[in-house]
């Protein structure tokens, strides 16, 4: 074991994300659609980087037209992070929506 651990609010986000509830238009607006974790100064903790995170609220109101453009240019060129990313995408039978972990 390395001895990193997760911070309580990236658990409480991550399970955010993957339970797919109905909620009003304003909720759906806030649910995280990429955030992205990183280490704490001490590197002993995964926390969430509050400067890097996506909102559902921001692919609808077109104010970011492309997330997976947007999730690619915010990867970082010399440090690594971790990215919870919400993938939707279609197959020929139905609409689907993954929950994607990504070590970079």
């Amino acid at each position: 074991s390395s001895g990193v651990t997760v911070a309580d609010e990236v658990v409480n986000c991550f399970n955010e994300m993957k339970v797919r509830k109905s909620c009003s238009q304003e909720e759906m607006k806030l649910r995280k659609k990429v955030i992205f974790l990183k280490l704490n100064e001490s590197k002993e903790k995964i926390i969430i980087n509050t400067d890097k995170m996506i909102l559902v609220g921001q692919v609808l109101d077109k104010s970011v037209a492309d997330p997976l453009r947007a999730f690619i240019d915010m990867l970082p060129l010399t440090d690594c992070c971790y990215v919870l990313y919400d993938a939707s995408y279609e197959t020929k039978e139905t609409k689907k929506e993954e929950l994607i972990f990504i070590h970079w």
